[in-house]
């Protein structure tokens, strides 16, 4: 996590979702269980801000993004949203656009890793937030929606043309973007959309122990290494040999790798510390 901070504090309490931090666990719960969880102009900003927060929190190592309910996230309120947006002119329109585009970006910059701890209905933007994700873990009731044609709007938003392909392919990514039809949670698993796909009773505690165990483990090499999987992406194969030569090379001298030296010659765990 970046040392720098500006004078302002970090946010204490969110309006628009749940937020919570224990053992360097951050976990968003996204708190519209009425409406499946469906995001609000004001949702949208709250999440853009807290990720950016959380780069420079030291107490968060990783975070959770999930719903309460039988949602994971509807996308955004049809109503609150959508009719607002009807009524916008075209700066409104775009200013809007690049604040949902915003919150994709800052999860692929944070440099720790996210799960997506998908409980039920993901469509529309909620659809891209968990695709965002680093590691997601289904319930077996999930499901993925990537709804946008069905609106009339384009399949490509919030990032999603650039990251769908890039994780089940550009044939199964074309199908899901133009056609917009749900995706069920085995089938997610089957095309590698889903990490895992659990019974709905074991979601929390698998997410749970998965996010204890990237907690505990070596922060920095981790963040280093999601960082490295995203810039990599559109780099020759020469660039990104090098990049990782340098890479590994600076990581030779922290104190993580200094300490598995030392664990292991004492036979025991690494104690492992970020840096």
């Amino acid at each position: 996590m970046s040392p720098f901070r500006a004078s302002p504090g970090f946010t204490e309490t969110w309006d628009n979702f749940q937020f919570a931090v224990e053992d360097g666990v951050g976990t968003v719960t996204f708190d519209r269980p009425e409406k499946l969880n469906a995001l609000t102009f004001e949702a949208y900003a709250d999440l853009r801000d807290l990720l950016a927060e959380i780069e420079h929190r030291d107490d968060v190592s990783v975070l959770v993004i999930t719903g309460r309910g039988r949602g994971f996230c509807s996308g955004g309120d049809v109503e609150e949203i959508i009719g607002q947006l009807r009524e916008t002119d075209t700066k409104g329109l775009l200013e809007f656009a690049r604040m949902t585009g915003a919150v994709v970006e800052r999860m692929r910059r944070l440099p720790i890793p996210i799960i997506a701890a998908v409980n039920g209905v993901a469509a529309g933007a909620g659809s891209v937030i968990a695709l965002a994700a680093d590691l997601r873990l289904l319930a077996e009731s999930a499901s993925f929606h990537f709804l946008f044609t069905k609106v009339g709007l384009a399949g490509a938003d919030m990032g999603c043309a650039y990251l769908l392909p890039r994780v089940v392919g550009l044939g199964r990514a074309s199908e899901l973007l133009l056609l917009g039809d749900e995706l069920e949670s085995g089938d997610a698993l089957r095309i590698g959309l889903a990490n895992r796909v659990l019974p709905d009773a074991e979601l929390a505690d698998a997410t749970s122990r998965l996010a204890r165990r990237l907690a505990e483990g070596p922060a920095l090499a981790y963040g280093v290494t999601k960082t490295l999987l995203s810039r990599e992406l559109d780099m020759d194969l020469g660039s990104a040999v090098e990049l990782e030569a340098v890479t590994q090379a600076l990581l030779m001298t922290t104190q993580d790798h200094a300490e598995f030296y030392e664990a292991f010659h004492a036979k025991r765990p690494p104690r492992w510390k970020g840096r």
